[in-house]
């Protein structure tokens, strides 16, 4: 029977190990300048984003656009589309929601707000899950809180690496799901963080 015991165990200890994988880390400025914030504007910026093993998004792009193409005629370029439409439609709305699920402060579509943060991805690794194997989609980057009419300079900067995005049950065969996951795993550790 002990044999079972620490074998579940060691399970129920591997689930928790991704969500707690995720770091944030305080880089500049001080938190307490929120603390009478109700509402915040926020908006996304992808510009300089490494996927998987490419150093520049566009690269990753053009490989994975060329191999479904190659299977199927369009396809790629739907992926392409698809790649691309999931920011605001999937990544977005879940790190807004559970922002604004777990913490104080309300993040929206807000311009006329004092401040606005700005999450600056990085790095995104994709994953993968193809049943027999499996790999975490995972997001890196920066968190900016500025002056939302003086945007280039932060007034606080929070580092964000190893955000998970993975499904409970394994079913995470969709990439844009697994970095929507991931997204999902930002806002909820942010909110708690800034609380």
């Amino acid at each position: 029977m002990k044999p079972i015991t620490s074998l579940l165990l060691i399970i129920l200890l591997g689930l928790g190990l991704p969500a707690t994988a995720q770091k944030l880390k305080l880089q500049e400025g001080d938190l307490s300048l929120l603390s009478a914030v109700k509402k915040m504007n926020v908006i996304y910026d992808y510009s300089s984003m490494a996927v998987g093993k490419f150093d520049r998004e566009a690269d990753y792009i053009a490989k994975k656009k060329g191999e479904y193409n190659k299977k199927e005629s369009g396809k790629g370029d739907a992926w392409e589309q698809n790649w691309i439409e999931d920011r605001a439609t999937r990544y977005q709305p879940q790190f807004e929601e559970l922002f604004n699920k777990h913490g104080k402060i309300e993040l929206g579509n807000y311009p006329q707000e004092t401040y606005t943060m700005i999450v600056k991805t990085s790095f995104v690794e994709p994953g993968y899950n193809i049943a027999i194997s499996r790999k975490n989609a995972e997001i890196d980057g920066e968190i900016w809180i500025v002056a939302s009419n003086a945007p280039q300079s932060p007034l606080i900067t929070i580092s964000f690496d190893n955000a998970p995005g993975r499904s409970f049950g394994g079913y995470d065969y969709d990439t844009g799901f697994r970095i929507q996951e991931a997204y999902a795993a930002l806002g909820k550790a942010l909110a708690k963080y800034l609380k």
